[in-house]
């Protein structure tokens, strides 16, 4: 095999990137009040880390308590010297500043080794925005640099370099998915009214591939009626069903039975992927039993008996309200079918840590593309914040192809957006996690944005912790899973997911490169919340009890929950709550005395970023 150094691991490309991320964790971690920028004057502050060790830059609050940092400006200053600031250094620096467990330390060494190289990839073979605005949705999402909060973002614990480059969204990789058959004493198939297993195989697989598979288990002397089919991620099948499934291989419970003919494309979710060759056909999660972005991506087996359950009902709602269905036109893309797979051994350990019970199954989801008009496109809410190399950013080039003001189209991306999260979260108590992935915008033949998909109702579908009556007609498989929260978590679902994770980020970056001043920025997404609440007052209730207009939000860590409390430990549950002892974020939604900004740009309120039970 040739010992081949790939695009991207060379000192120029490796430096700048870097720089990029040191910026980010130090401006991540002083929304979180683990560290404490103090100004020096003119645009210049210090972050006080260890002793005699400190970092400066050339930066600027922003809204939600948060800062935008000159990666170029970031320096390591010391008693023993300046240098460029480097985030392993960085890590190293924390370390001893915070007492991290280096179990912890040295598992995010190696996540942040693979983000960098991943960042390193996208900055080599990056294209102008100009180009990537022509793309369609799943070649853009190739192009995408992932999640904006969290620094290790591309970690993927438990790739090789060699999967990184085969199975990753930024290796824009399109091929085959691999089948098997798995017996019904351990599968079970789900599926929406008029979905059954027949008719599924029907769609997503022709028929010289049926015929192939049935033969394969004919031939074996097995009974094809006996088994489940659905697709496996090839690397699932390497590190996880051949290790730990042994024993229902051995004894024919599993079978493998080859490729089938269809290419599939990773979207940035990473174990999601869409099918390029026959892109009618649904696209397909599939467990991936590697550790990023703070959880393992397998597919808890309750959820996907739930799935299809969640998607009739979801869809009933829409088709019976006139405001989501004709004026909104949401497009909710139903996971219309699903098989759980279940681990014998596994499953009789419910104290386990929860990606062993996560290892096996498949939700099949309706294409965004399936629902589109002719001359609309759909990309990620997260490409709004892409920049190229040439710092140009693809919000800027939207807006200047719709041909529209910036405060027109923004306003535009709000109407879009905000009504049918709404309508979801005060008329139905229900909530979603609308980041940047699960977000879809919908534009124009012009690309102004005018509708919104929402995926993920089973993973990320969140309910009232009461029974409301719009939940009578849940049916009892969905609602016996799905995550139930008291009002502030439910309306934190777009806190937390939209405006923490995504806006907070769009608004700078907006004053920037389309010269909206932040102030403005948040003052059109206010105005289609109170114009939504205007148009619908008999939920008044509704409005007061999942208030996204109050002064202040709870703060969510994100990265110190990762790094402090405990940190990669195996525990049985996901982690479900980021929230740490901290002074709660300004809300920018929230209407100020008038001529103040003070609510605006409130200043931290964190104790000494050295002092680790304060940072903690």
């Amino acid at each position: 095999m040739d010992m081949l150094i790939p695009p991207g691991l060379a000192p120029g490309t490796w430096q700048r990137v870097c720089g990029t991320l040191a910026a980010k964790m130090v401006a991540e971690l002083a929304f979180e009040q683990a560290l404490t920028p103090e100004p020096l004057g003119d645009g210049r502050y210090r972050v006080p880390v260890l002793p005699g060790v400190g970092y400066e830059f050339v930066g600027r609050p922003t809204a939600m308590d948060s800062w935008r940092i000159e990666p170029d400006s970031l320096v390591r200053v010391a008693d023993d010297g300046n240098e460029p600031a480097d985030p392993y250094r960085l890590l190293l620096d924390l370390h001893g500043a915070w007492g991290l467990d280096p179990a912890v330390t040295a598992l995010t060494v190696g996540e942040l080794s693979a983000t960098l190289s991943a960042d390193a990839w996208l900055l080599e073979t990056g294209l102008p925005v100009a180009e990537l605005a022509e793309l369609p949705h799943l070649e853009l999402e190739g192009h995408q640099t992932g999640h904006p909060w969290i620094f290790a973002n591309k970690g993927r614990v438990g790739f090789s370099y060699a999967d990184r480059a085969r199975y990753a969204p930024e290796s824009r990789h399109a091929d085959p998915l691999h089948w098997m058959a798995v017996h019904r004493d351990l599968a079970s198939f789900h599926g929406v009214p008029g979905l059954d297993e027949a008719t599924l195989r029907e769609r997503e697989l022709d028929g010289p591939t049926r015929r192939h598979f049935t033969d394969l288990l004919a031939g074996r002397r097995l009974d094809p009626a006996e088994y489940v089919w659905l697709p496996v991620h090839p690397w699932q099948w390497d590190e996880v069903v051949l290790p730990l499934f042994a024993a229902e291989v051995a004894r024919r419970q599993i079978v493998p039975l080859g490729e089938a003919p269809d290419s599939y494309r990773a979207q940035q979710s990473i174990r999601t992927f869409g099918n390029v060759s026959r892109p009618d056909r649904f696209d397909v999660k599939l467990p991936l039993s590697i550790l990023n972005t703070m959880v393992y991506r397998g597919i808890p087996t309750e959820l996907v008996h739930a799935a299809p359950h969640g998607t009739t009902w979801i869809h009933a709602i829409r088709d019976a309200d006139p405001f989501l269905r004709d004026e909104c036109r949401v497009i909710l893309p139903g996971e219309v079918a699903a098989v759980a797979v279940r681990h014998p051994v596994f499953e009789a350990l419910p104290e386990a840590p929860y990606r062993y019970r996560q290892l096996l199954g498949v939700i099949w989801r309706e294409p965004v593309a399936g629902s589109l008009d002719p001359g609309e496109r759909a990309r990620t809410l997260a490409a709004l914040l892409h920049v190229d190399r040439a710092g140009r950013a693809f919000v800027a080039e939207l807006v200047e192809r719709s041909g529209l003001a910036p405060t027109r189209w923004l306003a535009a991306l709000f109407a879009a957006v905000l009504p049918p999260l709404l309508h979801l979260l005060y008329r139905y108590g229900i909530g979603f996690n609308p980041h940047g992935e699960n977000a879809i915008v919908v534009y124009d033949h012009a690309d102004v944005p005018v509708r919104l998909a929402v995926k993920d109702f089973v993973d990320d579908m969140k309910l009232l912790d009461e029974d409301l009556p719009e939940y009578a007609d849940l049916p009892a498989e969905a609602l016996g899973v799905l995550m139930r929260f008291g009002a502030e978590e439910l309306s934190g679902s777009i806190v937390k997911s939209l405006l923490m994770c995504h806006f907070r980020y769009l608004a700078p970056l907006c004053a920037e490169q389309l010269e909206v001043p932040e102030e403005e920025f948040w003052r059109l997404a206010r105005a289609e919340i109170v114009a939504y609440q205007a148009r619908f007052p008999e939920l008044a209730d509704r409005f007061d009890r999942f208030d996204l207009l109050a002064a202040e939000f709870g703060r969510v860590c994100l990265n110190r929950e990762r790094l402090l409390p405990g940190g990669y430990h195996d525990r049985a549950e996901r982690d479900a709550s980021f929230h740490l002892d901290v002074a709660p974020v300004p809300n920018p939604l929230h209407l100020p005395p008038p001529g103040s900004l003070a609510g605006f740009l409130a200043g931290s309120s964190a104790g000494s970023p050295s002092d680790p039970e304060r940072a903690r």
